[in-house]
């Protein structure tokens, strides 16, 4: 339990000083990324059998849109409240919503192609906020409460997915723990635009999160529980890769200067 916890503490501070040192969007979109979610899994595959393991991995493809729709909501509320009533608000559309889908019971081809779909549409219905570039202060002390504070999440959500239902783990495994701790420590401190920065690229990096159980689920139709989990990470980096590609080409676009139609 305490090298899991420890683990998770490690992706949130990874996270933050990627934040620190590139900006909110770099960290939101590492912290996007299975580096909890897939973390856990792996020592659930160790417990589990592969057949359990791939249900849960289904149901939290499942719950994913929720997950977006977390990000959005939160988002969206940041430009209004602070960030106390958009975590009540935001975590309150996750639940809803992924109790819902679950409920739905979507076919496995279903539940994938929206669970790949639904961060790209996520990051488009963010709001755009101008956000001036500046340095990222993040005191020790905060690091230090963002670690604290994901590792009791990340241990609440472990003691309850160890005996609940495959449905119950999947929609636990969806939550968004870092998704829920940095923006709360990032609107006080740095504002609206850039938590809504810090959250657009949290959505980029869910389409890795997506990758990462799809491919995991479709391992262990086929392979190893090993050979599974690792096709799974390797996918997982290979959609970061592509992300960084897309990110750094359209800000190339950006900074380009358009000619005049009339010269």
């Amino acid at each position: 339990m305490l090298l899991k916890l420890a683990l998770v503490g490690a992706s949130v501070l990874v996270s933050s000083l990627a934040a620190r040192r590139f900006g909110h969007a770099v960290g939101g979109t590492i912290a996007g990324l299975p580096m909890i979610a897939g973390t856990i899994t792996g020592f659930v595959l160790l417990q589990e059998t592969p057949a359990q393991v791939s249900a849960i991995a289904l149901a939290t493809l499942a719950c994913l849109p929720a997950t977006v729709a977390h990000v959005i909501c939160f988002a969206w509320c940041a430009t209004r409240w602070r960030w106390g009533a958009a975590l009540v608000a935001a975590n309150g559309v996750f639940l809803a919503l992924g109790a819902a889908l679950l409920a739905l019971r979507l076919p496995p081809a279903w539940a994938a192609a929206l669970a790949l779909l639904s961060p790209v549409l996520g990051s488009r219905a963010m709001p755009r906020l101008p956000l001036s570039p500046a340095e990222v202060t993040i005191p020790r002390v905060e690091l230090a409460c963002r670690v604290i504070a994901a590792m009791v999440m990340a241990w609440l959500i472990m003691r309850s997915a160890s005996v609940a239902p495959a449905g119950v783990s999947g929609l636990l495994l969806a939550v968004p723990i870092t998704g829920n701790v940095l923006p709360c420590f990032t609107l006080p401190r740095h504002g609206a635009a850039a938590t809504a920065a810090l959250l657009a690229g949290f959505a980029r990096g869910l389409f890795g999160f997506a990758a990462f159980f799809v491919a995991l689920r479709a391992g262990l139709g086929w392979a190893s529980p090993a050979a599974a989990y690792g096709l799974a990470w390797l996918t997982a980096l290979l959609a970061a890769l592509a992300l960084r590609r897309d990110r750094d080409a359209a800000a190339a676009g950006a900074a380009s200067p358009r000619l005049d139609p009339r010269q």
